[in-house]
C-alpha cells in the first residue's frame, strides 16, 4: 500500500535515523532490518522517497553493493517499491494493515482494561453533582437545547484559559459532547473528499477515525523520543497543503512527549505563515506529572484565526460527563455550532453543571489526581522492569500512559495473546496508518495499583507464551525493529 505525498530523507538524515544499524551477519541483511523498523515503527513515514544506492553507501561507510542487496530485499518483501521518475518510496506489504479492529474502552468480567487510558472519577464528583442539581430548577424552564454551551460553563472555561496566560471571552468558547465531538467537527469544518490532513504518528486513533469519515487522507509525520518532528511538519505542510494539521502537544498520547515552548513558537509561526489551521488537542495538559506546567497551545492568543485549541473533562475529572470544548475565533465557533446541529443540538444541561462545579473545584481535584497517576505510573514501571526487562519502557513526564517499544513487530500477536491472560490492551497499529508500529505497545497507568500489577502479570505470561526475549525477534523473522 502507498499515500501520494512525496516526501524524501537524504543521505546524512537517513545515517541519523538508523543509528547503530550493524549487527552480526551480513551487512545487507542488517540494513535491511533496520530500514524494515524504521518504516514499521513510523520514523520513516510511509511513501518516503529514500536516497540512491551510491548516496546512502557514501553516507553509510559501505559498498554500493551491500545497499543494493538491501534495497533489493525490501522491495521484494513488500517494504520498498521503485517508480519511474519516483525513485525508490517506504511502503508496507498488503498483509501488513489488515488487522482485526480492537474495541477500545469496552469490558468484559475479569479483565483488566488497558484499552482506553482514562482514570476514574474523582471524590469530588458527588458534591459536584449535588451543587448542579441545586442549579438545574433555574435551566428546567427553557427546552434545554443550548448548541453554544451554557454561559456559565463558556465563562469558566474562558476564564480557565484567560488564567493561562491566553484571554479569551466566552464567544471563544463552543461546548461539545465530549473532546471526539469537537475534533470530528472541525475535521468534517475544513476537510472533505481527497483533501489532506496531518496528523501525527503514532496519535489519537479518533484523530485518524475522523479524518477518514470526512473522505479526507491522512498524511503522517514521526513523533521520536524528542517528540514531533517539527522540520518534517514544516515540510510536510508546504508540500501538500493540507486543509488542518492535528497535534497533540501535551503529553502526546500515545508516545507521553511534549512540545517545548519554542516548539509551539514554532508551529504557531507555521499556521500564521501557511494560512493553515493547526488544532492543538489540550486534553491532557493538566496531567503534568514531573516538572514545570506546560505552556498554553494558543500562547498569547493572537493567532486565534488559524490556532485552534480543544480541550475536555474526560481526563481531568471523568469520561462519564462528556463534555469537551473549542476554543477558537468566534467566527468559527459560530460555524461550528450551525455544523453539530446535523448531529446533536447541545450537550446534557446537568453535565455542563457539573463540569462548572469541578471547575470551581478544578485545584483540589487536579492536585489529588496527578499525586495518584504518579503513584500509579510508577508502580507500573517498576513492575515492568522487574518482570519485562526486555522491554524498552520510557518514563512519561505526564499524561496517563507510556509508548512501549517491544524491541520486533509483535504487539498485534502479544495483545491478542494477553487477552486470554486477563488483559485487554491495545497494540501500536491502532495509533498509526497502514500497519505501522506493530513494534510498540501503549501502556495506560490510569488504573489502581493492584490493577496494574495484575496487568503486568498477564503481560508477563502473553509475552512467554509468545516466546519472549530473543526467541521473540526469532518469531519475527527478523523483522526487528530499532530501540
Amino acid at each position: 500500500m502507498s499515500v501520494n505525498v512525496d516526501r524524501r530523507v537524504n543521505g546524512s538524515a537517513l545515517r541519523s535515523l538508523l543509528g547503530s544499524w550493524q549487527r552480526t551477519g551480513p551487512a545487507y541483511h542488517s540494513l535491511a532490518d533496520a530500514l524494515r523498523g524504521l518504516t514499521r515503527s513510523g520514523t520513516l513515514p510511509l511513501a518516503t522517497r529514500l536516497p540512491g544506492e551510491r548516496e546512502v553507501a557514501d553516507a553509510l561507510g559501505v559498498s554500493r553493493t551491500t545497499v543494493t542487496a538491501a534495497y533489493d530485499l525490501l522491495r521484494d518483501e513488500g517494504f520498498l517499491v521503485s517508480r519511474r521518475g519516483s525513485g525508490t518510496v517506504t511502503t508496507l506489504p498488503p498483509h501488513a494493515g489488515d488487522r482485526a479492529p480492537v474495541r477500545l474502552g469496552t469490558m468484559e468480567g475479569g479483565l483488566v482494561d488497558l484499552s482506553a487510558a482514562a482514570p476514574a472519577a474523582p471524590r469530588q464528583l458527588a458534591d459536584a453533582c449535588a451543587a448542579a442539581l441545586d442549579a438545574l430548577p433555574s435551566h428546567t424552564t427553557s427546552a434545554g437545547y443550548v448548541p453554544l454551551g451554557l454561559p456559565e460553563l463558556r465563562a469558566a472555561l474562558a476564564e480557565r484559559y484567560t488564567r493561562r496566560g491566553v484571554p479569551t471571552t466566552p464567544d471563544q468558547i463552543l461546548v461539545t459532547t465530549g473532546g471526539q465531538q469537537a475534533i470530528h467537527l472541525l475535521t468534517s469544518a475544513f476537510a472533505g473528499p481527497g483533501d489532506r490532513a496531518v496528523v501525527e504518528h503514532p496519535t489519537y486513533p479518533h484523530a485518524i477515525e475522523a479524518v477518514r469519515a470526512a473522505g479526507a487522507r491522512a498524511v503522517p509525520v514521526p513523533v521520536t523520543a524528542r517528540g514531533t518532528d517539527l522540520d518534517l511538519l514544516a515540510s510536510t505542510v508546504h508540500q501538500v497543503s493540507p486543509r488542518l494539521v492535528y497535534l497533540v502537544p501535551d503529553h502526546h498520547n500515545p508516545t507521553g512527549t511534549s512540545l517545548s515552548a519554542a516548539g509551539r513558537e514554532r508551529v504557531r509561526e507555521l499556521a500564521r505563515r501557511t494560512r493553515t489551521v493547526v488544532v492543538g488537542d489540550e486534553t491532557l495538559t493538566d496531567l503534568t506529572l514531573d516538572g514545570p506546567a506546560l505552556t498554553p497551545f494558543a500562547g498569547g492568543g493572537t493567532s486565534d484565526r488559524y490556532v485552534v485549541c480543544v480541550g475536555s473533562a474526560s481526563k481531568s475529572f471523568w469520561g462519564g460527563l462528556r463534555i469537551g470544548w473549542v476554543r477558537a475565533h468566534p467566527d468559527l465557533v459560530g460555524a461550528l455550532a450551525q455544523r453539530r446541529a446535523h448531529v446533536d443540538i447541545g450537550s446534557s444541561v446537568l453535565d455542563q453543571l457539573v463540569t462548572v462545579e469541578l471547575l470551581a473545584r478544578a485545584d483540589e481535584v487536579l492536585v489529588e489526581r496527578r499525586a495518584m497517576l504518579r503513584a500509579q505510573r510508577d508502580a507500573l514501571l517498576d513492575r515492568i522492569a522487574r518482570d519485562l526487562p526486555d522491554w524498552h519502557v520510557p518514563v512519561p513526564a505526564g499524561g496517563l500512559s507510556t509508548w512501549v517499544n517491544l524491541g520486533a513487530p509483535v504487539a498485534t500477536a502479544l495483545a491478542a495473546l494477553a487477552h486470554g491472560h486477563g488483559v485487554r490492551i491495545a497494540p501500536g497499529p491502532v495509533f498509526g496508518v497502514g500497519g505501522t508500529f506493530d513494534d510498540h505497545l501503549r501502556v495506560p497507568f490510569s488504573q489502581p495499583v493492584d490493577a496494574l500489577h495484575r496487568a503486568v502479570d498477564g503481560l508477563a505470561a502473553a509475552w512467554a507464551a509468545l516466546g519472549g526475549g530473543a526467541a521473540t525477534t526469532r518469531v519475527a523473522s527478523g523483522q526487528q525493529a530499532l530501540v
